[in-house]
């Protein structure tokens, strides 16, 4: 995504917001293949939680490493995946960004630094230490970057990972969205300290705590934690507190778990819907702008949908390739 850094200017603010539709329509899109039995296996959709994975990786470059998550493919398109190569491999096609070998929880695209989604617990946080670890030994000004969930913070893999990083000084940002449960399991039950910022500084370790509804707020986190990153000022730890308005996979359920106040409370704090109208209440864009801007992604991800559909599936004889290394010697 190719956004400018900090301050947030008025292209940059536009680039926010159609990237913020990209992954929104792209994810309804992946709903409704799911029912109509083109998503094969689970899927995990980003619906409401936009506006972190778009705000942290307006920062990065192709080159800065991400980690991330069972739920993932917010991730993946805004760090660069385009949504022909995601939807593909959700629907198992060659054309997918793993070949269609990966699906929904294993997305792998190193052209553009996604380097791997995980239905494991929390390894993304030790990968992306293990990341900015390497970055610092090459004496680059490249960054790690892991996304985990509230539930991955009770894992040894945190508090081993935010530890290494702080006491190394090492260029990674830990991103903690917080949406409030772990499955069906509330961080309220799982927790005693329910705000995981509050956890960082226990370690020496900067952490904010952000509106991850907000996407100017998690921008203006990110531009802070990755500059100090590149300069070599160490690690950030960023919660965002956000809601996932979809049930937790696929064909599972949305409620009985939650209220079904809670849920239209946080649908009414939509992070797309918020940004589209500061656009408008700030001029930064007038209304056909605007509507402009939601027609082309529109079209985009439609043309995506039916460029996966068409694509063909990976021939069975290549079942063996990508396994193992196939470098030959000369």
């Amino acid at each position: 995504m190719a956004v400018s850094s900090i301050p947030l200017n008025d292209e940059a603010a536009l680039a926010l917001y159609r990237e913020l539709l990209i992954v929104r329509k792209t994810e309804e899109q992946l709903a409704r293949s799911y029912a109509g039995g083109l998503v094969h296996g689970a899927c995990h959709t980003y619906v409401g939680e936009e506006a972190i994975a778009v705000g942290v990786c307006a920062h990065l470059r192709a080159d800065d490493a991400v980690f991330s998550t069972h739920r993932g493919h917010g991730h993946a398109l805004a760090k660069g995946v385009p949504p022909h190569e995601l939807i593909a491999e959700l629907y198992g096609r060659e054309t997918g960004c793993s070949r269609g070998r990966g699906g929904s929880m294993h997305l792998f695209s190193p052209e553009v630094g996604m380097m791997g989604t995980s239905g494991i617990v929390g390894p993304c946080i030790l990968q992306a230490t293990g990341a900015g670890y390497s970055f610092k030994l090459l004496k680059t000004d490249r960054v790690g970057v892991a996304f985990f969930g509230d539930g991955a913070v009770n894992n040894g893999a945190f508090h081993e990972g935010i530890n290494l990083a702080t006491i190394w000084d090492l260029p990674v940002i830990f991103v903690c969205e917080n949406n409030l449960y772990a499955t069906e399991v509330p961080f309220a039950y799982a927790a005693g300290n329910q705000d995981v910022g509050n956890r960082g500084p226990a370690y020496g370790l900067p952490s904010v705590i952000v509106d991850g509804n907000d996407v100017r707020a998690v921008y203006a986190a990110a531009g802070e934690a990755v500059a100090r990153a590149r300069a070599g000022g160490g690690p950030t730890l960023i919660e965002g507190k956000t809601y996932r308005t979809r049930a937790h996979a696929e064909g599972m359920r949305e409620g009985g778990y939650r209220t079904q106040a809670e849920i239209d409370s946080w649908k009414a704090r939509d992070p797309v819907l918020m940004h589209r109208q500061w656009l408008l209440d700030e001029e930064v864009a007038g209304e056909s702008q605007v509507i402009a801007i939601e027609n082309e992604v529109q079209s985009l991800v439609e043309a995506a949908a039916e460029f996966a559909k068409n694509s063909p599936y990976p021939d069975g004889a290549t079942a063996t390739q990508h396994v193992f290394s196939e470098a030959h010697n000369a």
